[in-house]
């Protein structure tokens, strides 16, 4: 099993290149399924949950076909499993996102209830009861949920909570229902504004995209997508905090200020500088760090894909900064790891409180869970001596070489088997 390798105390310079966004390439290869033909997909980030996705798509009978690096072929002519299978749901929780296009093409879906990172439960309800609104019939049977409908039919949907992967699998679903259909409280992530681009591409109408409301009139069919997938913000923000806690200057090329406006608003007080600029934002710092009161929310407040990097960032800090995690409950689960570091940290149920300039030594950790193994990164960047990271696995799920491109910066990082 790889580990990464980390001597601190280097500090980061250059430039660096964001790659395509996992959570917003994920659905779209799921919405594949809502069209023959052959789809396009640019941009896609090579990460091992994009593999899992496609082969997910093998299948259920598509065929792929690899183009120029990042871009991907998908011909959906034959779509003939209407099945994901328990042995590669258990491992993205976002395989469930097959439930919405295979019901609405098919009439018929059959997924396995989702795995993934364990930072807390994320139940499917909310998409299973949108979808029954739709007049889908719905049953949980072995660890799988079964789900049939001739054809869905528009209705109006209340999210109890702003569920991203709630929001894609009724957007998804609802292209092909018959009528209108209305959600509402939905999330306004930015990766669901892209899906919901690529969808009206397709053929779909869509209004209220980026807001709490869709509204979706349903169509009889749609044609394959030609779509190239937007810049990963949580990767770009990794970066970004890269930068700052070593004291840095980097520009993250192709990283979008308009998704990253919570993070840009926190660095700055942090002390760090924030650029915006024509190839994306770079950030600069030689100053002491600030620290920070942070509350995680559904966008556009702070995301909590960005808590984690964050906490390695205010160990740093001069003084006592609090982070309130107020999406998942189970989300701070890097602590112990960044305590064996040096780092003091104290938590009180959704609340840490982190007493700054930490003198962090090297030690071996563990990564817990994706966004928590990028934070052991960070913090070993800024520590003394070696650090020696296992468990990258969960890196691998959404971070594109993200050694190569540290290293191209000026860290002495490596990974070894």
């Amino acid at each position: 099993m790889d580990k990464i390798i980390v001597r601190g105390g280097h500090r980061l310079q250059g430039e660096v290149q964001v790659s395509g966004a996992k959570n917003a390439a994920l659905p779209l290869l799921c919405a594949t399924l809502l069209a023959a033909g052959t789809h396009e997909l640019r941009n896609l980030p090579g990460l091992r949950d994009i593999d899992t996705a496609v082969q997910l798509l093998h299948i259920m009978g598509a065929q792929t076909e690899a183009g120029a690096p990042g871009t991907l072929r998908i011909n959906a002519d034959d779509i003939i499993c209407a099945e994901a299978p328990y042995d590669l749901v258990r491992t993205m929780r976002a395989s469930v996102l097959v439930l919405g296009p295979l019901l609405a093409r098919l009439g018929y879906a059959r997924v396995s209830l989702p795995g993934g990172c364990a930072i807390g439960a994320r139940p499917v309800d909310q998409h299973l009861s949108g979808l029954e609104a739709m007049g889908a019939q719905i049953s949980l049977e072995h660890g799988y949920i079964e789900a049939r409908a001739k054809r869905l039919r528009g209705a109006r949907i209340y999210l109890d909570i702003p569920t991203v992967g709630g929001t894609e699998n009724l957007l998804m679903a609802a292209t092909l229902a018959h009528g209108r259909t209305i959600i509402e409280n939905a999330a306004c992530e930015p990766e669901i504004e892209d899906l919901a681009t690529a969808l009206q591409h397709m053929g779909a109408q869509i209004e209220g995209a980026g807001s709490d409301t869709l509204t979706i009139h349903g169509v009889d069919s749609l044609r394959p997508m030609n779509h190239t997938v937007m810049s990963d913000r949580i990767e770009a923000g990794t970066f970004m905090v890269a930068a700052a806690i070593t004291g840095g200057d980097v520009l993250v090329v192709g990283a979008q200020p308009e998704h990253l406006e919570a993070v840009i608003s926190k660095l700055r007080q942090s002390g760090a500088e924030v650029h915006c600029v024509a190839e994306g934002i770079r950030v600069q710092c030689n100053t002491t760090l600030q620290p920070l009161r942070i509350k995680t929310s559904p966008h556009p407040g702070f995301p909590t894909d960005m808590q984690a990097q964050f906490m390695a960032l205010l160990t740093q800090a001069d003084g006592t900064s609090v982070i309130s995690e107020n999406v998942f409950e189970n989300r701070f689960m890097h602590v112990s790891e960044l305590q064996r570091l040096g780092a003091q940290i104290r938590v009180e149920g959704r609340q840490a409180t982190i007493q700054g300039k930490a003198n962090l030594l090297g030690a071996p950790v563990m990564a817990t869970d994706l966004r928590a193994s990028a934070s052991l990164v960070l913090a070993a960047l800024a520590a003394e001596n070696t650090t020696e990271i296992s468990r990258i696995y969960h890196l691998d799920r959404g971070y594109e070489k993200l050694e190569v491109k540290l290293k191209k910066l000026g860290a002495d990082i490596k990974r070894v088997s």
